[in-house]
């Protein structure tokens, strides 16, 4: 009963954890799950999005020595952001209003690396963070080609809470000039290391305060 008990806990715990993480993902800079800067934010957007994955995901895989917990992690993440889509479309607002980050094949990689490492730490921060970080932009473009011109949605349904000064302009660039995808890659597969050894550190920090 107490290791069923222990591990509904573990389990719990991260969602808890990954429903925060989104709310933070929000917070950050709410301009990056809404469509309306999607195409001029890029390499932000790709950049927050494969740190913030990478070091709950990674964390939380090593605390539970199990290959998979980054993809529960990441479709926890998902689910959470539909339900904040859907209250959205309810209001009234377009489906296209919110573009759902794809998070869940980046967090595949993250598992993948771990596993087909025998469940070597080290190789998952360096191999599966890397992963993550060249994946996520590439997966994350795919998805906002599929849905409305972002800026017809931005002049046509403006955020109710968006100050003047954050009005969207129209930029004088196409979607893809100087490949915000390469450079949301590179710059994310850079800091996703450091930022996934920071995950793994979490859990020395963890067991300590758990032994206290």
């Amino acid at each position: 009963l107490m290791v069923w008990l222990r591990r509904t806990t573990h389990y719990l715990f991260i969602v808890v954890v990954a429903v925060n993480s989104t709310l933070l993902t929000i917070n950050a800079g709410d301009y990056i799950f809404y469509i309306d800067w999607a195409w001029t934010s890029f390499v932000v957007f790709s950049i927050s999005q494969s740190t913030m994955l990478v070091v709950g995901a990674i964390y939380y895989m090593l605390f539970t020595g199990v290959p998979g917990t980054a993809t529960y992690y990441a479709t926890i993440m998902t689910i959470y952001t539909w339900v904040a889509k859907g209250a959205w479309f309810a209001l009234g607002y377009p489906y296209d209003f919110i573009a759902v980050p794809v998070w869940i094949p980046s967090a595949m990689l993250l598992d993948l690396s771990y596993w087909a490492t025998r469940r070597n730490k080290h190789a998952a921060i360096l191999i599966g963070g890397t992963l993550v970080g060249l994946s996520l932009p590439l997966f994350n473009m795919i998805n906002l080609l599929t849905i409305r011109d972002p800026l017809e949605m931005a002049f046509k349904y403006p955020r109710p809470t968006l100050p003047p000064y954050m009005t969207p302009i129209e930029p004088q660039v196409g979607k893809f000039y100087n490949s915000p995808v390469a450079l949301g890659a590179g710059a994310g597969a850079v800091l996703a290391v450091p930022i996934a050894a920071l995950g793994a550190k979490l859990n020395t920090w963890t067991y300590r305060w758990m032994a206290a």
